[in-house]
């Protein structure tokens, strides 16, 4: 009798996780959104759209981007983090939303340690300084003197109080002893617009968001706020090894799911997400557009997450910067 139970039971765990296999085998068995904060165009959204591609070619499921705008990205956060935790909603995770806000919005709706599972990061995107036609300087040193030389003159754009750029712009402010002026936008675009109209003086934005303008003449690259140069603009000077020694900021992109998803999900398209970033052509196409792919898996690109809001939190606080 107990040789009978003991085969039983063999049995029914064999059946159990045979079932289990084929129950997880089949996932992604119909269409996973990845959810870009952003409007199209940007970096986060490229980037969606050239993973969710070859992330179909890799899984031979459908990857389909979706474009959630608003509040610095948070609108987007929040919805991907209250989804169901089935591996079928995504979000493309931003320095924004998944560093930044935590720290100068005090309702969020999310927590950017606690709310997702980390996938893997994708890649870092070096931040640039850009100016309009009312920088005279030619070159960073030449810029802080300027600024220095006039106080209260000079003003830097963001794409919005809390955003990336303004907390560049902060950091920048702190470090070298500047009093540039913040003036927010509702988005880079038009921020970018107004510099290059010269109503504002600069901007600290993303190399793929100012590449179209600075080879076409209409904005001026002064420096490299990350601290390695960038391919795109070799000759353009780090803020690190210029005027600030350890400055660095950029922006970056990953993947995350709702916490409580499947390890072993996380485990299939973390998998499928290394072997989509180790194509050339997708190096390729993301260098192209100023962006370095990074391609770590979810241990290590949640204690990058970490590491970042700890980073942009002291910043926000050291220039008292509360999100309206």
């Amino acid at each position: 009798m107990k040789a009978l139970i003991k085969t039983a039971c063999r049995a029914a765990i064999a059946a159990s996780a045979l079932a289990s296999g084929i129950a997880m085998a089949a996932y992604p068995d119909k269409p996973v959104r990845i959810v870009v904060p952003y409007p199209p165009g940007g970096a986060s959204d490229t980037t969606a759209r050239v993973l969710s591609e070859k992330l179909k070619e890799v899984t031979g499921a459908t990857f389909v981007v979706e474009n959630r705008p608003g509040a610095n990205g948070n609108i987007a956060a929040e919805m991907v983090a209250k989804s169901p935790a089935d591996g079928y909603t995504l979000l493309m995770a931003n320095v924004g939303p998944n560093a930044i806000s935590q720290s100068i919005y005090p309702h969020l709706g999310y927590d950017v340690n606690k709310s997702f599972a980390p996938i893997g990061q994708t890649t870092t995107v070096p931040i640039v300084l850009v100016a309009g036609p009312k920088v005279k300087a030619a070159d960073i040193k030449g810029l802080v003197a300027e600024v220095k030389a006039n106080p209260g003159k000079y003003t830097f754009a963001s794409a919005g109080n809390g955003s990336s750029n303004h907390l560049v712009g902060e950091m920048f402010n702190a470090g070298l002893k500047t009093d540039m002026m913040h003036v927010p936008y509702k988005g880079d675009g038009p921020a970018l617009t107004d510099v290059m109209a010269g109503q504002v003086s600069m901007m600290f934005t993303t190399a793929v968001a100012a590449r179209p303008f600075v080879s076409g003449g209409k904005l001026r690259l002064i420096a490299v706020a990350s601290k390695k140069r960038v391919p795109a603009f070799p000759n353009a000077p780090t803020i690190d090894e210029s005027v600030l020694k350890g400055f660095d900021a950029s922006s970056w992109g990953g993947l995350v799911a709702p916490a409580g998803t499947s390890p072993e999900i996380i485990r299939q398209l973390s998998g499928a997400l290394m072997k989509v970033l180790a194509m050339p052509e997708v190096k390729s196409q993301l260098a192209t557009l100023g962006a370095e792919v990074v391609a770590t898996g979810p241990d290590e690109f949640a204690r990058y997450i970490k590491s970042e809001a700890d980073k942009w939190g002291a910043v926000a606080k050291s220039a008292n910067v509360v999100a309206e």
